[in-house]
């Protein structure tokens, strides 16, 4: 397997109205989709040609059967495990007047558990959610998904800036203990070291060996033994940013785990 994703399978609820009336009615598009941070990045990373594999764990209701389905409709190795008592997580995410507003229900995800894991994850590369290791409840599965990981590349996500702030940079730190890489954004990479990107990078590598910074519309820098790469993003319409983080993240980690050299597998991502 090329890549393995442990953490976050969501539906992602998308609303796109130009005004909201608060209290009434208004036409607009609703769209469902599977999201979440792991189901994102193993969708994208199944997408550019890997073998992909999602660990989770989603209700026992209708959402768990459709995001099951549309998984595995789209490439990916769905190994979900149903909760009959708390309903699979759900995203809502509201374009309104240019301006996203999203509401997140982690539902099951919440509940993952390290019996939910094989006991030993083995792959090309695994991609632990930081959502389910710098927050409460799952944490615990988070951790044991990277001590059972046998990969080249055992990879960390950094979530979301708050987050990281809220469980301190030598928290987080000792959480992530062996990881091999750490994938953060430009705001998330400030929180664990107060530097700009590329030194950012440069010192996570030194703790981590590799380390990618997702600069946005300027692209990203890795660091990998010392060595920096860095790529810059195609002009593209946005359409929707929500998961594009998770879509790098599996690419990147899918085509190293596949061989391919830094630069063109940084390149691919962006």
């Amino acid at each position: 397997m090329d890549l393995i994703c442990v953490g976050d399978v969501m539906l992602d609820v998308r609303v796109d109205a130009g005004e909201l009336a608060r209290g009434g009615d208004v036409h607009g598009r609703v769209a469902l989709q599977p999201g979440g941070t792991s189901a994102n990045a193993a969708v994208w990373g199944a997408a550019s040609g890997a073998t992909a594999r999602v660990h989770g764990r989603i209700g026992a209701d209708l959402v768990g059967r459709l995001l099951r389905s549309e998984l595995e409709v789209r490439g990916v190795e769905a190994a979900l495990v149903d909760d009959a008592e708390t309903p699979s997580g759900t995203m809502l995410v509201v374009f309104e007047a240019g301006e996203r507003s999203m509401v997140a229900d982690r539902g099951a995800n919440a509940r993952l558990a390290p019996s939910d894991l094989p006991p030993e994850i083995e792959g090309g590369a695994v991609l632990v959610s930081g959502y389910l290791l710098l927050q409460e409840g799952a944490r615990q599965a988070a951790i044991e998904a990277i001590r059972r990981s046998h990969a080249r590349w055992i990879g960390v996500e950094t979530a979301s800036w708050p987050l990281v702030e809220a469980v301190g940079r030598d928290g987080f730190h000792r959480l992530a203990a062996g990881a091999t890489i750490v994938l953060a954004n430009e705001r998330e990479a400030e929180a664990l070291t107060g530097m700009a990107p590329l030194a950012a990078a440069r010192t996570l590598a030194e703790r981590y060996g590799a380390a990618c910074v997702k600069r946005g519309a300027a692209g990203a820098v890795l660091v990998l033994d010392g060595e920096v790469f860095d790529a810059v993003s195609e002009a593209v319409e946005e359409r929707d940013p929500t998961g594009a983080g998770d879509a790098f993240d599996g690419v990147l980690l899918a085509s190293l785990a596949r061989g391919m050299q830094p630069q063109e597998a940084l390149r691919d991502a962006c």
